[in-house]
């Protein structure tokens, strides 16, 4: 999955949109498995290769992934089989749904970027370089799994 930053002062809709897009591979509990922040001018579907290559050394084995319309396409599909024998399947809604509607799959990915949202330093894009942005994405990420551990811990 994705989601979009835009960097602040770029009101107007000629002028070019400066922002990043995160991707983040997570596992079905929504813990995040992998990171790959980039800049907004790249379309999702190459940001996804990005995302699942950095997942594929720690991970070896994993095969199938759910993902949300946006990476739809015939282009992602060949750009995964040079990556490796990922199943990818696409979450869509169905054209009956009106308004909000719970999709399988999808909102555990959606959660997991509400969580990092609370971390006000992922609230607007103010880091200047990509690594920094991703690092804070981590830190955040450990900060949720420290508070979580440090919950159950037994005295």
């Amino acid at each position: 999955m994705r989601q979009q930053t835009k960097a602040v002062g770029c009101s107007s809709r000629s002028q070019k949109i400066k922002g990043r897009k995160r991707h983040i591979v997570v596992d079905t509990l929504g813990l995040m498995v992998g990171l790959v922040v980039h800049s907004a001018d790249i379309q999702d579907r190459d940001g996804a290769v990005a995302a699942l290559k950095t997942v594929l050394r720690r991970w070896p084995w994993l095969r199938h992934i759910f993902a949300d319309g946006g990476y739809a396409g015939p282009k992602l599909r060949a750009a995964l089989r040079n990556v490796a024998k990922f199943t990818l399947q696409i979450v869509k809604r169905t054209d009956k749904a009106k308004g909000f509607e719970v999709l399988p799959r999808r909102w555990v990915v959606e959660r997991t970027f509400a969580w990092l949202g609370r971390c006000r330093r992922l609230a607007k894009d103010w880091e200047k370089s990509i690594a920094s942005a991703e690092a804070w994405m981590l830190i955040a990420h450990i900060r949720i799994l420290t508070r979580r551990l440090a919950r159950y811990h037994v005295y």
